[in-house]
């Protein structure tokens, strides 16, 4: 179950979120927390559903089917998030994976601080995993992260403050020909090293990543290993995007199965 933003341009988000967890083969649900109006240039305006909207949406899922993991993504504001955290905690949902979609690829904030906080306290601790890059894990632990050492230092710090494991994703930083995202346990750290692919079309890789480790993890897999499957997944299909509209365009979750079945189709 994915609960996020939907995305017009159907690139990240709740899209994006479908399109991964299908690739993974698994059945995705969704609780829509807003609605925007977008394309791969930005996005033109949006509208935050209810509260009350939110958590039927919830209890409906959830009452009815069998919920093996939960993503969180965009959520918007303090009271959603309050209701997202009281759902989870009801229904004792454990495979939680949140993705604290917090600063844009501009750097602009994307949530007020009391939403910020609210993220901390209610959501984390609840969390199996949180996947954050580099500035979403600097407005967390409130440091700076330049660095692989830095990048350890803040998934100790953001591990103190409830979930599990974290993710911290190296993306942003300025080694030009490789990335290295960092897991930590608690214990042990864990790298996942890529060769970065030039592309401009990256709009929800955050998404597609957090997504198709939720639905690893629904399919048994432990932390650590959805996280390299996602990962390889994600790199795979990089390549592959439709290169689709005039800014940062969507990616081909379906790539790798189009090219294996295009075979019996001739």
């Amino acid at each position: 179950m994915t609960v996020a933003g939907s995305d017009s341009g159907a690139g990240a988000g709740i899209q994006a979120d479908l399109k991964a967890m299908a690739a993974q083969g698994v059945y995705g649900l969704t609780v829509i927390t807003a609605v925007t109006a977008q394309n791969t240039l930005g996005v033109d305006r949006f509208q935050v559903l209810p509260p009350e909207m939110v958590e039927a949406q919830m209890a409906a899922l959830l009452r009815d089917f069998p919920v093996a993991a939960v993503k969180t993504g965009m959520l918007a504001n303090t009271e959603i998030v309050q209701v997202v955290a009281a759902g989870l905690r009801q229904y004792k949902l454990l495979k939680v994976v949140v993705d604290p979609v917090m600063v844009a690829k501009s750097g602009d904030s994307l949530l007020q601080e009391d939403t910020q906080a609210a993220i901390r306290e209610k959501l984390l601790p609840l969390s199996l995993l949180v996947t954050p890059n580099i500035p979403e894990a600097e407005t967390l632990c409130g440091q700076p992260i330049e660095d692989i050492e830095g990048m350890k230092k803040a998934a100790r710090l953001l591990q103190r403050q409830g979930p599990a494991y974290v993710l911290l994703k190296g993306g942003h930083l300025k080694d030009e020909q490789r990335l290295t995202d960092v897991l930590f346990d608690g214990y042990r750290f864990y790298y996942y090293r890529a060769l970065r692919i030039p592309t401009r079309h990256t709009h929800g890789t955050g998404c597609t990543y957090a997504s198709a480790i939720a639905a690893q993890l629904a399919l048994g897999c432990s932390v650590p290993r959805a996280v390299l499957a996602a990962r390889r997944y994600l790199q795979r299909i990089l390549p592959w995007a439709p290169g689709l509209g005039a800014g940062s365009g969507p990616m081909d979750h379906f790539a790798l199965w189009r090219k294996q079945s295009c075979g019996s189709c001739l």
